[in-house]
């Protein structure tokens, strides 16, 4: 019989909150931890506690920031009447990659789920709504993720975007770069089809 040490234990069901790690991984974690120079340890844990202490949500579009205004609605440059509306402040680092998009974003904080109790009061929509009717928002874009959650959160907001008389987009949905058709799946294939335009 093994002896289980709180401690370790304690630590193993933190790091098992972390988003794709299991138990093996959570405890395989914990035991790389306990085995780090403490100085080290110790500033993995500062780093934890300082990102805590710092980084909050832009009190316009959600995106994080340690300032006033992130640096997407701090910048004159980009078009403020072009929205991004995506679900969570890490996918505006995803479509920042791609360096094609130069408008402002809105953070939902999560998705709509009704089976878990998750409405629109629950997350960023009577903010992103309230930017709406403020005036100047041309696009709304929504780049919600591409699952039941997503399209249920995507098609709420466009019911309740275009009687404002603005413009409301989804991104497409398709095929990936490299990918072969055999591989592809039914329902990716039909959104490519649906999301065709002319060449």
């Amino acid at each position: 019989m093994s002896a289980v040490i709180p401690a370790i234990e304690t630590l193993t069901t933190q790091l098992g909150k972390l988003p794709g790690v299991g138990r093996k991984t959570a405890q395989r974690y914990a035991y790389h931890l306990l085995g780090l120079e403490e100085e080290d340890a110790l500033e993995l844990a500062e780093a934890i506690r300082g990102a805590r202490a710092v980084v909050r949500p832009c009190p316009v579009c959600g995106a994080y920031t340690d300032a006033d205004l992130c640096v997407y609605c701090a910048d004159p440059t980009r078009q403020s009447g072009l929205i991004c509306v995506v679900s969570d402040p890490k996918d505006v680092l995803a479509m920042e990659k791609t360096r094609e998009f130069r408008g402002c974003y809105h953070v939902l904080f999560g998705s709509l789920s009704p089976m878990d109790g998750v409405g629109a009061e629950d997350l960023a929509i009577p903010q992103l709504l309230a930017r709406c009717r403020a005036g100047g928002v041309s696009e709304i874009i929504l780049a919600t993720n591409s699952d039941a959650k997503g399209d249920v959160t995507a098609a709420y907001l466009a019911g309740q975007i275009k009687p404002l008389g603005i413009a409301c987009t989804r991104i497409a949905r398709g095929i990936p770069i490299g990918g072969n058709l055999e591989y592809t799946d039914e329902i990716t294939l039909a959104q490519a089809l649906e999301g065709r335009k002319p060449l």
